[in-house]
């Protein structure tokens, strides 16, 4: 009997809103059956690394991660600096979805590693469309190195 994987995205988005219309974007695409989504940066750290309320967390790591950069606790360039310092993560596909088109946050987080960066459009539906397309692309499309 073959068994089927579970690919998991892991969303890191403060805004309640932005995290709905993201997941529904990634529920239309159909690429993901399970999205995890944690609310600042700390939770992602603690959840990437075993740490905290995620001590003993089962299972493997999820296939990609949506990082927003703007977000209380700690902040997402700190959050990708982490993740591609880490031998065991550092190969997981982390695409920024931020609201900020500042030049000095593009260059950063490319400088640390990141795999792609999307400002958020203002608009509700072409951010579900923005989320469905990256999970599409990510999880479909693209081949990802081997972990």
């Amino acid at each position: 009997m073959e068994v089927i994987e579970t690919i998991e995205i892991l969303l890191v988005e403060d805004n309640p809103l932005d995290a709905e219309l993201t997941m529904r974007g990634l529920k239309s695409g159909q690429v993901a059956g399970k999205v995890t989504w944690l609310k600042d940066g700390q939770q992602a750290l603690d959840y990437l690394f075993r740490a905290g309320a995620h001590t003993g967390r089962p299972g493997g790591e999820p296939r990609l991660i949506l990082l927003d950069l703007k977000m209380p606790r700690v902040d997402g360039i700190e959050v990708l600096r982490a993740i591609k310092a880490d031998e065991s993560t550092r190969r997981i596909p982390v695409v920024i979805m931020t609201s900020s088109q500042e030049e000095s946050d593009v260059v950063k987080s490319y400088d640390l590693g990141v795999n792609s960066y999307l400002v958020k459009p203002i608009a509700f539906d072409a951010l579900t469309e923005v989320a469905r397309q990256a999970g599409v692309y990510w999880l479909g499309m693209n081949r990802s190195a081997p972990r």
